[in-house]
């Protein structure tokens, strides 16, 4: 048998020449080989189309945009509105290859919320699942019913490698990650497979990032206090009043800070000191992933442990997170806790300031479980993580006791976090943002990409 393009040429069982079928009468046509005829053609088989549903995505119009893309790509969409700032962030009707589709609402109780989503899945032929973030109650219900019908579950998260970058993983994210945690399983999955090249910074904007959590929490509210999803609650602690006041605080108090951050850098030349990033209490690698129930409990401990064991002639720079907009800010805490533990000015706070040259000059980093970890990492720079974290593999963060790390932190192996970042690139990251119109234009096409290859 002999290929030629699409069609194939196969040796026949009976004549010694092919007839030509419908010729004109008298019209002699040239004999094949005898041994050639001609077969069916080999035509490729189409991608099967996939329908892809939506639940709750970043505040912003990200996951619609997303789901247009995917339609304009032949596959299928559908979204399901929890609550008032979903139905803000999902604008209008997308159409796909079977049609024009809204948004379906969900208005009913977190307890009627598995027996309707099974039936969503199984009525609407759903083969994929799309979310941001697997700790929410209501994903997580609908992770588990989703998995119970075979349904592919894709979660995207904030980039386990920042800036640039935002996490896409099959399955789960942070603890509920699938990437493997071995030395010798993250080396072996690395084996063959490239490093990222070297790009362009993706363009960012804070106030981008606060309009859009604005504009996604005040339309959750306007939800509530109009009836129109009357038993939702927000998966996030504390008040959305009070929180909304926060980032007016911080807006209004934007350059003040930035100022003192300067001060207080040029503080810091030629002093050693642990670098203690913080993170939000409201984020679940704090509530499920961490053995502490608030970022302030996390303080309390680190503090009193630095306080105890740290070298004398060493410093510890509390670093405020960009998005903690919590009214009154870290500043009173880190005093008081000062003068507590007679700390002095060994404890220095800062709400601003760039985070990767705070961590390519400090002796050492300590966090709970936050992705900063990775600016002092690829620097060689030592790392105890506190709570679970992807890159909490041993030879990659230090596994002594918080007590012992302080007066002799090990840094990383940097054969392994090379492994590490290159099976990270692979499998988990996907380059873009949601801090411009740029940069999520970027994301959408590599997520379309991940996500249907």
């Amino acid at each position: 048998m002999q290929d030629l393009g699409v069609f194939r040429l196969i040796a026949p069982a009976g004549p010694d020449t092919a007839s030509w079928r419908g010729a004109a009468p008298g019209l002699q046509p040239t004999p094949l080989p005898a041994e050639i005829r001609w077969a069916r053609p080999v035509l490729p088989m189409p991608a099967p189309v996939r329908r892809f549903l939506f639940l709750q995505g970043p505040p912003g119009t990200f996951f619609f945009q997303l789901a247009q893309t995917l339609a304009q790509k032949g596959q299928e969409v559908r979204r399901i509105n929890l609550n008032g700032g979903d139905e803000h962030d999902w604008p209008g009707p997308v159409a796909d290859r079977s049609g024009t589709h809204r948004a379906s609402p969900y208005r009913g109780t977190q307890e009627g919320w598995p027996l309707f989503i099974d039936r969503y899945l199984r009525r609407s032929g759903i083969t994929d699942l799309v979310l941001f973030g697997d700790c929410r109650s209501m994903h997580m219900t609908a992770h588990q019913m989703a998995r119970l019908n075979g349904v592919r579950v894709h979660v995207f998260e904030e980039g386990y490698i920042r800036p640039n970058w935002l996490t896409l993983e099959r399955e789960g994210v942070n603890g509920h990650s699938p990437l493997p945690h071995r030395p010798q399983d993250i080396l072996a999955a690395a084996r063959g497979l490239p490093g990222p090249a070297p790009m362009p910074p993706i363009g960012a904007s804070l106030g981008r990032r606060a309009r859009d959590t604005w504009g996604y929490f005040g339309h959750m509210l306007l939800g509530a206090v109009t009836l129109r999803y009357p038993f939702y609650r927000s998966h996030r602690p504390g008040s959305i009043v009070m929180e909304g006041l926060g980032w007016i605080a911080k807006y209004l108090m934007r350059g003040r800070q930035a100022a003192k951050a300067e001060v207080t850098l040029e503080r810091l030349e030629g002093r050693s000191y642990f670098l203690f990033p913080l993170q939000l209490s409201s984020d679940y690698q704090i509530r499920v992933h961490s053995p502490f129930s608030s970022m302030r409990q996390a303080a309390d401990y680190v503090l009193a442990s630095f306080a105890a064991h740290a070298p004398h002639e060493t410093s510890l720079v509390i670093k405020e997170h960009p998005l903690d907009a919590t009214l009154g800010g870290w500043g009173a805490y880190v005093r008081d806790r000062a003068r507590a533990l007679g700390l002095g000015d060994r404890l220095i706070h800062l709400a601003g300031g760039d985070l990767n040259t705070l961590a390519q000059g400090a002796r050492a980093m300590v966090v709970v479980n936050s992705t900063s970890a990775t600016f002092a990492l690829a620097g060689g720079i030592p790392v105890k993580a506190l709570g679970r974290a992807v890159y909490a593999i041993p030879g990659i963060t230090d596994e002594q006791p918080l007590a012992q790390f302080w007066a002799a932190p090990m840094p990383p192996d940097e054969a392994l976090y090379d492994a590490f970042c290159r099976v990270l690139h692979r499998h988990c990251l996907v380059r873009g943002g949601l801090a411009s119109e740029s940069a999520t234009r970027i994301l959408i096409a590599n997520a379309v990409e991940r996500l249907v290859g």
